[in-house]
């Protein structure tokens, strides 16, 4: 009896024993599946590095910034007819949706494709300026963000954007009233560890004076170049704020306005800036492990023996003169002399030297 009993014991012990190994085997399998899947996930999210991709969209702006989490924030998207050229380059970078779009004023080259964008990804937070315009684009943007179900956040100073693992926050604009469009621009700084940038969308003098009075954190590693390179940006008191060690214009190549003015591109190269350019690098790509960034360009630079800030077209129309009033214009001025009163300059100096004073609304 006392044998049999023996036998059991034996037997339910093994029993025992043979659930509890493979629930240990059961634990065991567990853990392991949860940190491959923690490895891959850190695979995806670029080695926490931060990339910036200025998008080589002809004259006109479309920024996307990739977050070392992986999320994405677009700033603008070009015009209306380069918009399915930056969708399909969100694509190819594997954007599936975008965390954060800004429109940073409402002038087409900035806005126009983002209406298509928006509608070709899922969105979730839109910001622009509290401006409106009354232009099919606009209309159309707006559209786009009534079709997503969203609501516009309010792109103003102090403002801070909730993007995984950098810090954004918009510097401007600091006002809400202004006659030029282009001072309501949004600008933003993005901070990656020691590594900053600004995006400052077409603001002008009058708009970097502001951020210069509020006192705000304005020096930063890159600066993205106020309108195109136009010499109504990047003004003396507010470069040496920044003191940027590359600055990137965003304008195309030939383009009708004479962007990027010779002023800007000698300021720059006066502060120490290296100097990118869309039209001449293509698309100009920044990756940011916090402490350096690295630049690559998806381009043909032009080669002249020349510094790219020296590069510019020879014959580009630069300023346009009214031979009445001998006042000399930008050639994006809303105070335009009749075509048959005009008279084209491909220097500012050329312009003075034959006796045209500025005009005082476009400040040439």
């Amino acid at each position: 009896m006392h044998k049999k009993l023996w036998v059991l014991t034996v037997a339910v012990l093994l029993f025992l024993a043979i659930i509890g190994g493979c629930a240990s085997d059961s634990d065991s399998k567990v853990n392991e599946e949860k940190a491959i899947s923690l490895d891959t996930r850190s695979k995806e999210i670029s080695d926490g590095k931060l990339e910036v991709f200025f998008i080589d969209c002809g004259q006109g702006d479309a920024i996307l910034a990739r977050s070392p989490q992986g999320q994405y924030m677009l700033i603008d998207g070009g015009m209306r007819e380069e918009g399915e050229n930056v969708a399909s380059f969100l694509r190819d970078q594997g954007v599936k949706q975008l965390a954060v779009v800004v429109g940073t004023h409402p002038h087409s080259d900035h806005i126009g494709g983002l209406a298509g964008i928006i509608d070709a990804f899922p969105v979730e937070k839109v910001y622009l300026p509290q401006v409106t315009h009354n232009t099919e684009a606009f209309a159309a943007l707006l559209d786009a963000v009534k079709g997503q179900d969203l609501k516009i956040s309010t792109a103003r100073q102090g403002v801070e954007i909730p993007l995984e693992g950098v810090k954004v926050s918009f510097l401007a604009p600091v006002g809400d009233s202004y006659d030029e469009l282009n001072n309501y621009s949004a600008v933003l700084r993005v901070e990656y560890g020691r590594n900053s940038f600004i995006f400052t969308g077409d603001a002008e003098e009058l708009s970097e004076s502001e951020m210069l009075a509020s006192n705000q954190q304005l020096e930063a590693d890159v600066l993205k170049v106020g309108h195109h390179g136009s010499s109504s940006s990047t003004g003396s008191k507010f470069l040496r704020a920044v003191a940027p060690q590359y600055a990137v214009i965003m304008c195309g190549a030939g383009n009708d306005y004479g962007h990027p003015h010779q002023e800007t591109l000698t300021a720059l190269g006066d502060a120490g800036a290296e100097v990118y350019r869309t039209d001449l690098n293509g698309t100009i790509i920044m990756t940011s492990d916090g402490r350096s960034i690295n630049v690559e360009s998806v381009g043909k630079k032009q080669d002249s023996g020349k510094s790219v800030a020296a590069v510019q077209p020879e014959t580009a129309i630069r300023y346009i003169g009214n031979k009445k009033s001998l006042k000399f214009h930008r050639p994006d001025c809303k105070s335009q002399p009749a075509e048959k009163n005009r008279i084209y300059f491909n220097s500012r100096d050329k312009a003075l030297s034959q006796g045209f004073s500025p005009c005082t609304n476009c400040q040439p």
